[in-house]
């Protein structure tokens, strides 16, 4: 199978952390960079091996690469200008969140790629993180019953890039509001408590779904938290599941028994993990955090037409929830 030819759009550290690798990783080609210095563009080449070609100037760029799709990995105030014009120039395109810093500037954006018939995918890893899709897929499958309610905590430092709580919410925890929605749907009701100080957040955040599931958000942005921390447990009509850390699905089924199950050991649950090996180096971690899968996604969408899971579209609903939260926080 060819190859899927992809342009970029920036080598902060994100980028070249996470994305990029992932991207190699997910069998693309790097065919071209562009960043605001043409040096710097050419190290980045260098660095993961690629013969493609450097630019400063990325509307250059887009006028002359003929790829697959476009990878925009750049500052989030400029996110919307740099897609409009990757759409205007009828590319395919992958952005980091946040896409727009409101729901009507997101929505703008996804007219946009609607009327020019091209993907955009907007870079919500969560959902394509191995833990949370076994989550996804014991929700959708109803093995252990309806979902009743759910409990989640996102605790990171986020001082250093965060200085409000707005960007805290939209750089930050969009992330676990992204993917409540992914797995829940959508909300029709939220209240909220903060106890917070410029760039230190601390929230508590309570949602009721369209389909009846009730849940709790834990979200803290503080220097307390320089040992970032998540999980998620989800009660079902029949059991539970826990997604902790994002490299551990414990779930329980409930049980019946003829005599009290306290008296052996008849309680049963099922554990997965990855397995632990030295051989796996830094890609453990890529794989795990979703960031090859939201690749592999890309790059199988542009190649096939297929919307996206979190879509152009989708993302406005995102960016109104965060809306929403912060305008309802007391």
């Amino acid at each position: 199978m060819k190859k899927a030819n992809l342009c970029f759009i920036g080598a902060g550290f994100h980028a070249s952390t996470n994305i990029y690798p992932s991207v190699i990783e997910a069998g693309a080609n790097i065919k071209a960079i562009s960043t605001r210095n043409i040096d710097r563009s050419k190290a980045a080449l260098q660095r993961f091996g690629s013969s493609g070609t450097p630019y400063d100037d990325y509307k250059k760029m887009l006028q002359n690469e003929d790829c697959d799709g476009v990878v925009v990995v750049a500052q989030a105030e400029d996110h919307p200008s740099l897609v409009l014009d990757c759409i205007k120039a009828g590319k395919n395109v992958y952005v980091d969140k946040p896409l727009g810093m409101s729901a009507e500037q997101a929505a703008e954006i996804a007219d946009a790629a609607e009327q020019a018939g091209v993907t955009l995918m907007v870079g919500f890893m969560k959902r394509y993180a191995p833990c949370y899709t076994k989550l996804k897929e014991l929700i959708t499958s109803s093995k252990l019953g309806t979902v009743r309610s759910f409990q989640a905590r996102f605790a990171v430092d986020s001082t250093p890039f965060c200085k409000n709580e707005e960007q805290f919410m939209k750089f930050a925890a969009i992330h676990i509001i992204d993917l409540v929605r992914y797995l829940f749907g959508e909300v029709i009701q939220v209240t909220g408590f903060k106890n917070s100080d410029n760039e230190f957040v601390s929230h508590s955040i309570s949602l009721k779904f369209e389909n009846g599931v009730v849940g709790s958000l834990y979200l803290a942005g503080m220097t307390a938290w320089s040992r970032e921390s998540e999980n998620l447990l989800v009660t079902f009509d029949n059991g539970f599941a826990l997604a902790d850390e994002i490299n551990t699905l414990t779930v329980h089924e409930s049980q019946t028994f003829d005599d009290l199950p306290w008296k052996s050991l008849k309680e049963a649950g099922m554990v997965f993990t990855p397995s632990a090996t030295p051989m796996s180096g830094a890609y453990r971690d890529l794989y795990l955090r979703g960031f090859v899968g939201e690749m592999i996604h890309f790059i199988d969408c542009c190649n096939s037409g297929e919307t996206p899971t979190s879509n152009g579209r989708d993302n406005v609903n995102t960016m109104a929830l965060c809306d929403r939260i912060l305008s309802t926080l007391l």
